[in-house]
């Protein structure tokens, strides 16, 4: 299975984020041919204030982003993993950050709503307090993509190893990290935690990142790009470059397979609570 890896720099422009999503995927169809494609975290928007991101989330099924994802997927014949993108929830004046997948025919696959949310302050001073506009879901999410079990993991959760062991137990043989890593973080625990989740998991990674600056009030803030897929023995086997871009690699379930049988982990976990 070819994987196409897309690293984009949002705005608080949603009609030029979806367009430029749109692109990325046109380009990697043109050039890569990829299977499955992964945009990265909040692709339809980056930054603004929380009333901005009320009045731009979406409905599902509908809205321009979900849209052009599931549209993208019916004409490429290909599965589209949508990042995440800001959906609406009745009576609440919160969003939930949202993965949507959809299959070759556009068929919504899976919904994953991000677990763990982004309450910080980073090194350099910025709060971030994603509670504060964001939901939390409570759901773990695996889905099948044509004999590969994909688990689903947003941004922050990447710190949880719980999640990522819970997805491993679902038959994961290949986890989507959507992110939007800051540069403050991500210069120095982006690719440590990814390879880290990789062996942990003896899984895939394929974590797509936010690249560049965008807009808060007015304070810019810089996100670390640096998408990248890791390997189940935890080798970095594609990495993008700087700025809004394509990376793709293959995926083999035999590696998988291999490397689990090498050391089977999964065989020798002993549940600490039961020695407790």
């Amino acid at each position: 299975m070819k994987v196409s890896i897309i690293q984009m720099n949002s705005i608080s422009d949603k009609a030029a984020n979806v367009a430029a999503a749109e692109a990325l995927i046109e380009r990697a169809v043109a050039e890569e041919r990829p299977d499955w494609v992964l945009l990265p975290e909040f692709f339809d928007w980056a930054g603004g204030s929380k009333a901005d991101k009320l009045a731009n989330a979406e409905t599902f099924p509908g809205g321009p982003a979900y849209t052009m994802a599931r549209g993208q997927a019916i004409k490429h014949r290909i599965f589209v993993h949508a990042g995440s993108i800001m959906e609406a929830i009745e009576g609440e004046a919160r969003i939930h950050n949202t993965s949507v997948v959809f299959n070759r025919e556009g068929e919504e696959i899976a919904r994953y709503r991000k677990i763990h949310l982004f309450d910080v302050t980073t090194p350099d001073g910025a709060s971030y307090k994603e509670s504060q506009a964001v939901k939390a879901g409570d759901h773990v999410v695996t889905y099948d993509c044509e004999g590969v079990t994909i688990g689903c993991s947003i941004c922050y959760d990447l710190r949880f190893p719980d999640l990522f062991q819970a997805l491993a137990e679902k038959g994961a043989q290949m986890i989507a990290l959507p992110a939007a890593f800051t540069l403050q973080t991500g210069k120095d625990h982006w690719e440590v935690l990814l390879r880290a989740r990789a062996i942990e998991t003896e899984a895939y990674v394929c974590a797509s990142a936010q690249t560049g600056s965008f807009t808060v009030g007015n304070e810019q803030r810089q996100t670390y790009g640096h998408s990248l897929v890791a390997d189940p023995w935890g080798h970095v086997v594609a990495k993008a470059s700087d700025g809004a871009g394509i990376v793709s690699a293959r995926i083999d379930p035999e590696r998988v397979a291999r490397v689990r049988k090498l050391i089977p982990v999964a065989e020798h976990r002993r549940r600490l609570s039961a020695l407790a």
